[in-house]
C-alpha cells in the first residue's frame, strides 16, 4: 500500500513531463572570430571582453560581447597569455602575461575604442589572475619566476603592493574587486599538473584569508562573479585529465558542484557579476574553441519548480517539490550597526554584501557604507547629497538616481565596488522614486513626484547600462512605493506606495507592458521591498495609524501569486529603508525608526526554506 504524506489540502496537477527545476544551466553562446586560450576576461554575460591570447602563437586580438554577437574591436599593442583583466567592455584593464619579455609588466587600458599604456607592474609576471576596475583593479599570485604570492592594487595610473596570498599560487581563478576578491584553484608550484590545490583565499582589500575548498582540485580555471557569488569552470589537471566541463559555484562559504559545460576546456575566459549570470568563452578543448556559452537561471517565462508543487508526472509518478504551498517560515534577528544614519537614503546587494548609501536626516549626506553580514564599513563617498531616491545593483555594481534636495533631481550616479561616478542623467526630474535591476548594467526606476507631471507620477524609466528610456507607464500613481529590489527589466515587481492616499496595489513589468496583480494585505509608503518578481518581501513602511503616520513591522511575503503576512520586524521603519538580498536572505538597513529618529541598526531575515519531497511506503 502506497501513502502519500503533506498532501492534504493540495491541489495534485498531471503533467506530461516535469517542469526545470530552478538551478543554473549552459547554453550555447555567439562563437568568436578568432580561436585562442589564455586570454583576458573581464565584463558581464551582455557586455564582455575577450582580450589578447594564444593560437599558434600569441595573438593581439581583442573581442567584445553584446550577448549574442563578437565583434573585433581595437587590438592592444603587445600580444600576450595568461594575463589579467580587468573592468567593463567600455573601461578595462589587462596587465601582465607571458609575451615579449617572457614575464611582462606591461598594463594597456581600453576606453571603449582604443587601447593606450598605463603603469607597470611592480613585478613583472605570468600566469596571474586579477580583476576589479580600471581605477580600482588587482592582480595576484602569477609566475615571476617562481610561483608568487604577491598581489598588487591598481589606481588607474600606478600599481602599489597589497596583502600577500598565504601561498603561492598560479595559472588560478580570480573574481571580485579590490577590496572584495577572491582566488581559487591553481598550482601551488611548478610543474603545475602535479601540484594543484582545492584551496580558496579573499581579500578584504589588506590581507588575505582561507575561504572554502573546492571540490576538484584543477589549474587553467576560469571564473566570473564577486566574492560571495562566483562561478568557476573548465581547466585541467590530474584529477580531470586533458580539459574539463567542471562548474562549481561559490556562495561565500562554499563551493557546490553545478552543471557542467557542453565543452570542456581550459584557458578560457570568464566574465560575469555573480554565479547565477556567467560566461565562459574560448578556451582549448583541443582544438582551441571559438565557442561561447552562457550560464543561467531558467527564465521567468518558463515553468520552473517552485517549493509547494506537487504532481503527477507523465500521469503515472507523483512527485513533490518542498511544502508549505511556497510560503517559508522565517525571523527577524539584529545585525550590524550602520556607522552613521541613512534615514530616506537607499541600498542594494545581498544579505552578506550590501551597499547602503545616500540619505541623512535632517541632513542629506553622501555616506556610503558597505555589509559583509557582521559588520558596516564607511567607503568613498557620493559626488552629490541627496535623499529620497532609487537605487539597485549589487555590492560591486550598482546605480543611484533621482532624490533631491531640491526635490527632485535628475542626477544618476554609478557604484563600481570602490567608488562613485556621475553618469547620464535620467530624462526627468524626480524624487520618491524607486528601482530595481541585477546590477548597474540594466534596471529600472519607477514613480515617484516628477517635477514635469507635476505630482506623483506612473512613469517608468529603463537604464541600459549607459543611458535612460521611457518605457509604458504604470497603471497606478506611485510615489514612495517599494519593488522587488533584485529583479530585471523583463519582470519586475512594484507595489505600496502613495496613490496619493497610501496603497495596496501590486505590479508586474513583464519587459512590455504593466499588469495588475494580488494586493498587499497592509496600504503603505516608504517600506522596503527585497527579492525578484516571484519571491519577494515588502517590510515596513508607513501606515497612516497615527500622527505623523506610523512606522509598521508589519512583513509581507509574495510567492509569485498574492502576498502573505510573515513574522515582523524587529523595530519599525519606514522612510528610506535600504534593501538587500531576497525573500529567503534578506536584509534591512537604514531608513527611519520614528518620525525624527534615523535607524542604525541593521535587520536580517532568514527562512528555513526547507525543502521535503513526498514520502511513499
Amino acid at each position: 500500500m502506497a501513502t502519500y504524506k503533506e498532501i492534504k489540502g493540495v491541489t495534485v496537477q498531471t503533467r506530461d513531463d516535469d517542469p526545470v527545476q530552478n538551478v543554473g544551466t549552459w547554453s550555447a553562446g555567439g562563437n568568436a572570430n578568432t580561436a585562442r586560450y589564455g586570454l583576458g576576461g573581464t565584463g558581464i554575460q551582455t557586455a564582455a571582453l575577450g582580450i589578447s591570447g594564444y593560437n599558434t602563437t600569441n595573438v593581439t586580438n581583442v573581442e567584445s560581447y553584446d550577448g549574442s554577437t563578437w565583434t573585433e574591436v581595437a587590438d592592444v599593442s603587445s600580444a600576450r597569455r595568461f594575463g589579467a583583466a580587468g573592468g567593463t567592455y567600455t573601461s578595462a584593464f589587462y596587465a601582465g602575461g607571458n609575451g615579449t619579455p617572457n614575464f611582462s609588466n606591461a598594463t594597456e587600458e581600453y576606453d571603449g575604442s582604443s587601447w593606450t599604456s598605463g603603469g607597470n607592474l611592480g613585478t613583472g609576471r605570468r600566469d596571474l589572475a586579477g580583476r576589479g576596475t580600471q581605477t580600482a583593479g588587482i592582480v595576484f599570485g602569477g609566475d615571476e619566476p617562481p610561483a608568487s604570492n604577491k598581489t598588487e592594487e591598481y589606481d588607474g595610473s600606478s600599481w602599489t603592493a597589497g596583502g600577500t596570498l598565504s601561498a603561492v599560487r598560479l595559472v588560478h581563478g580570480g573574481t571580485g574587486t579590490q577590496t572584495a576578491a577572491l582566488a581559487f584553484a591553481g598550482s601551488n608550484a611548478f610543474p603545475t599538473a602535479n601540484n594543484n590545490v582545492t584551496s580558496s583565499e579573499e581579500y578584504d582589500g589588506s590581507s588575505w584569508t582561507a575561504g572554502g575548498n573546492m571540490n576538484t582540485a584543477r589549474y587553467f580555471i576560469s571564473g566570473g562573479g564577486s566574492q560571495t557569488s562566483t562561478l568557476a569552470f573548465g581547466g585541467t589537471g590530474p584529477a580531470v585529465p586533458g580539459p574539463t566541463t567542471k562548474t562549481e559555484s561559490y556562495d561565500g562559504t562554499s563551493w557546490t558542484e553545478v552543471n557542467d559545460l557542453a565543452i570542456a576546456r581550459y584557458g578560457a575566459g570568464g566574465a560575469g557579476l555573480d554565479n547565477t549570470s556567467s560566461l565562459c568563452f574560448f578556451g582549448d578543448g583541443s582544438p582551441t574553441d571559438t565557442e561561447t556559452e552562457e550560464w543561467n537561471f531558467p527564465p521567468v517565462t518558463q515553468d520552473k519548480l517552485k517549493e509547494g508543487m506537487i504532481f503527477l508526472s507523465g500521469g503515472t509518478t507523483l512527485k513533490g517539490f518542498g511544502k508549505a504551498a511556497g510560503i517559508p517560515a522565517g525571523t527577524w534577528a539584529t545585525g550590524g550597526t550602520l556607522n552613521a544614519g541613512h534615514g530616506y537614503g537607499t541600498g542594494f546587494g545581498l544579505q552578506t554584501a550590501a551597499v547602503c548609501c545616500f540619505g541623512g536626516y535632517p541632513t542629506h549626506t553622501t555616506n556610503t557604507e558597505t555589509y559583509n553580514g557582521t559588520a558596516w564599513t564607511e567607503v568613498n563617498e557620493g559626488n552629490t547629497a541627496r535623499r529620497n531616491l532609487g537605487s539597485f545593483g549589487i555590492l560591486t555594481s550598482g546605480l543611484a538616481f533621482g532624490g533631491g534636495p531640491p526635490f527632485g533631481v535628475d542626477l544618476t550616479e554609478s557604484w563600481n565596488g570602490t567608488s562613485w561616478t556621475e553618469v547620464n542623467d535620467l530624462p526627468t526630474t524626480v524624487y520618491d522614486n524607486r528601482g530595481l535591476g541585477a546590477s548597474s548594467a540594466s534596471g529600472l526606476s519607477v514613480g515617484g513626484v516628477d517635477a514635469a507631471t507635476p505630482g506623483a507620477s506612473k512613469k517608468a524609466n529603463e537604464w541600459n547600462g549607459s543611458s535612460w528610456t521611457a518605457i509604458s507607464d504604470m497603471g497606478t500613481i506611485r510615489n514612495a512605493g517599494a519593488t522587488a529590489n533584485a529583479g530585471i527589466v523583463t519582470a519586475g515587481l512594484v507595489f505600496g506606495g502613495e496613490a496619493p492616499g497610501n496603497s495596496v496595489n501590486t505590479e508586474l513589468w513583464n519587459g512590455t507592458s504593466w499588469t495588475e496583480l494580488n494586493n498587499l494585505n497592509t496600504a503603505r509608503s516608504n517600506a522596503g521591498g527585497n527579492g525578484t518578481s516571484t519571491s519577494a518581501l515588502c517590510f515596513g513602511g508607513g501606515i497612516p495609524s497615527g500622527t505623523p503616520s506610523t512606522q509598521a513591522v508589519i512583513n509581507e511575503f509574495w510567492n509569485g501569486t498574492s502576498w502573505t503576512e510573515l513574522a515582523d520586524l524587529g523595530t519599525g521603519l519606514q522612510g528610506g529603508v535600504a534593501p538587500a538580498g531576497g525573500a529567503v536572505a534578506g536584509l534591512a538597513s537604514g531608513g527611519q525608526s520614528a518620525p525624527s529618529t534615523q535607524n542604525t541598526v541593521s535587520q536580517e531575515w532568514t527562512t528555513d526554506a526547507a525543502l521535503s519531497d513526498i514520502t511513499v511506503s
